[in-house]
């Protein structure tokens, strides 16, 4: 939960400011930048017209390319206190006393995914804002007091994006974690969860992809969706006569 935030929010975008040596042409068919550039709508082509290799670079960097990495961070963040929400408590010992609790099944449930929806929500708000710092510190140099985020892609992301993005995970996560044995195994299951975000960051280096307002706005109306019927599933689901039987 801090190692991956601060490789995203500050070592990854740092490089733009201390290795300005990175800044190929934009035809260079090294990295696939070029890919990624001609890949971009007409409009934003059109503000790259007259930047220095310098400028497309940081402004491609910090407003493309990074972004599918803070889809990452509520991903990994709330998967880690998700998995561990039930299957933790079986390894503590500790899952009677929960599951004594005099509140209703739909209660536990939603209580477990609070405790892990607002941390990770937290640890996402905070390193957005560090790397917000980070790289308008490098575009008010690079353009000349120029600052580049936020912007309204962005707004999107990390308003409504990550949020459904990380309870889609935890409700999945709560699930799974309710089933298995162990918080190791429940953390294995939810890596599966990594895949469509790992394709989002190829999709956006290769070009085929571009994470533009029109399209943070169909993801977060897909994962709103996807969190309407992982709950209504999950709640119907979770028994926790269920658990305890599993346990003897």
């Amino acid at each position: 939960m801090i190692a991956i935030p601060f490789m995203f929010s500050v070592l990854l975008p740092t490089l733009i400011i201390v290795l300005p040596g990175l800044a190929t042409a934009p035809e260079s068919s090294s990295g696939g930048l070029g890919t990624m550039i001609n890949s971009l709508p007409s409009n934003v082509r059109n503000e790259l017209a007259g930047m220095t290799d310098q400028q497309v670079l940081v402004y491609i960097m910090s407003l493309y390319f990074f972004a599918p990495f803070f889809l990452i961070i509520p991903l990994m963040a709330s998967s880690v206190i998700a998995s561990d929400s039930f299957a933790g408590e079986k390894e503590r010992k500790t899952i009677e006393a929960l599951l004594a609790t005099p509140i209703s099944d739909s209660e536990l449930f939603l209580g477990k995914t609070l405790v892990s929806f607002i941390p990770s929500m937290i640890v996402t708000v905070f390193s957005y804002l560090i790397y917000l710092t980070v790289i308008n510190m490098a575009s008010f140099k690079v353009f000349s007091g120029k600052l580049l985020l936020p912007n309204l892609t962005w707004i999107m992301l990390i308003v409504g994006l990550a949020p459904t993005l990380a309870l889609a995970s935890i409700g999945l996560a709560v699930m799974i974690s309710a089933r298995v044995k162990g918080f190791r195994e429940a953390q294995q299951i939810n890596g599966i969860l990594l895949i469509p975000i790992l394709a989002l960051v190829f999709g956006q280096i290769s070009g085929a992809t571009i994470l533009g307002p029109i399209m943070v706005a169909v993801l977060i109306g897909v994962f709103a969706l996807i969190d309407i019927s992982v709950f209504s599933v999950g709640i119907r689901m979770f028994k926790r006569e269920e658990i305890l039987s599993r346990l003897t």
